[in-house]
């Protein structure tokens, strides 16, 4: 039961959803006594865990989770994206999602949204009732609007992200507080505005869990010395989502949902590295810092998350595949991915998605060619300069996976079964009674009745 009701006249049905970032279906299920309310919520409601997008990045994991496309029709493929006809790289901010999103269709149909700490939605919209821009925001004085959230946010101190450097020391007590000061101020600023009741969506993102998960993770899986400070930091977030659940009025379903799962980081594998030394990928000088330095004779490159590229003529600036070696160059490579194993010999890649089977759209002109999805433990990063082997261990014990995503609904009308991140933007619109056509997404609706 809700402590307040509604006070506007409309009767038309609400959802708030709060995403948590790098949330595993299984860390939850598998706690119930750690995690009451999210058990509660299961129980009383519908999860289960969902897969994630190819590639599974939060930069274009959030565009298609609120566009309910993917990044072929959203044009975000990262957080590092290629240019055109050029090597030179950008990284997408909002203005770059080229897909309408779950508030755009909720102010077409005359009804408000709140929307609050979304990755990949800077600078702010003006036509959504109230918006602070998440992750990749310069700041709050640019990342708010209108001027009353901006000045209510600088006052509480209220954070775009947790400083992720601290969680480069090995002494993991100052990352951990700043984790928890910056959950509990996105929280204080989410029960404001959630209890203003002037919203029909209400779309907030605790992004923290993320980066706990990256520094942490480890520790979790496998009883490292910081793995209760990690079950904390999930009980404070598990109290911060019943709260919230208390706060909604009847007429409000909430939604949790993360954008892929996490597992332990094992091997960071340089994969520009691997294709130098394979042969595929050469550079003008020594000095190579970026994709601007590639050589001619260049067959192919890679970017984050285990993106590929072959170095098409007449695509690239200096290609050298011509167009009617591209397929078998393409399958060649997918051939060696396919065979690359670690330090142990373990497969690193799980599987090789070619370029039509993932990505389909008006914007797929800078879609990678292949995109590995690695087994766990091998987290694909691009490396340049500085990165001579192939396999290397960095700061990070903890790395995203497509599998294992979270998604909980707050009614048992829903089945969470074989789904996924596109899934999640047409059930909201269906539990909000939005109208839609049923070919705008690549999802459908987990609603089942109502």
């Amino acid at each position: 039961m809700g402590l307040f009701d509604r006070l506007r006249g409309e009767d038309h049905p609400r959802v708030a959803f709060i995403g948590i970032d790098g949330v595993p279906f299984s860390l939850l299920e598998n706690h119930p006594e750690e995690f009451p309310n999210f058990a509660a919520l299961a129980d009383e409601g519908s999860a289960g865990a969902i897969d994630s997008i190819v590639p599974p990045e939060s930069s274009a994991c959030w565009p298609s989770l609120t566009t309910g496309v993917n990044p072929g029709e959203t044009g975000v493929y990262g957080f590092q994206d290629r240019e055109v006809g050029s090597y030179d790289t950008y990284v997408p901010m909002g203005q770059d999602v080229q897909a309408p999103r779950l508030w755009d269709r909720v102010d077409e149909a005359d009804r408000d949204a709140t929307v609050m700490n979304v990755p990949v939605t800077f600078p702010p919209q003006r036509n959504v009732s109230r918006m602070v821009s998440g992750f990749l925001s310069p700041g709050v004085d640019k990342a708010a609007t209108p001027d009353e959230l901006r000045d209510y946010l600088q006052s509480i101190d209220y954070a775009i992200d947790v400083n992720a450097k601290l969680g480069h020391k090995d002494d993991k007590s100052d990352f951990i507080e700043d984790a928890h000061e910056t959950l509990d101020t996105r929280f204080e600023a989410f029960s404001k505005y959630l209890q203003q009741d002037d919203w029909d969506l209400f779309f907030g993102v605790f992004m923290t869990t993320d980066r706990v998960n990256h520094f942490l993770f480890e520790d979790y899986e496998r009883d490292g010395p910081n793995k209760e400070a990690f079950m904390e930091f999930y009980r404070a977030v598990d109290d911060y989502i019943g709260q919230i659940r208390d706060l909604l009025a009847d007429d409000v379903t909430l939604v949790v949902a993360s954008d892929h799962g996490f597992t332990t980081l094992d091997h960071e594998v340089h994969c520009n590295a691997w294709l130098e030394q394979e042969g595929w990928l050469s550079y003008e000088d020594d000095d190579h810092e970026d994709l601007t330095d590639i050589a001619e004779e260049s067959r192919a490159y890679s970017l984050i998350p285990g993106r590929f590229y072959i170095n098409l003529e007449g695509r690239e600036p200096r290609g050298s595949v011509p167009q009617e070696e591209y397929e078998a160059t393409r399958d060649e490579l997918k051939v060696a991915l396919e065979a690359l194993e670690g330090p142990n010999g373990e497969k690193v890649c799980e599987r090789v998605v070619e370029k039509e089977d993932a990505f389909r759209g008006d914007h797929d002109d800078i879609a990678p060619d292949l995109v590995a999805i690695p087994n766990h433990g091998f987290d694909l990063k691009s490396g340049f300069r500085g990165h001579d082997e192939v396999f290397g261990i960095g700061p990070r014990n903890g790395m995203h996976s497509f599998d294992n995503a979270t998604l909980f609904v707050d009614d048992p009308n829903v089945s969470i079964t074989d789904a996924d991140l596109f899934d999640i933007a047409p059930t909201i619109l269906d539990l909000m009674d939005v109208d839609y056509g049923r070919t705008d997404f690549d999802g459908g609706s987990l609603v089942t009745s109502k």
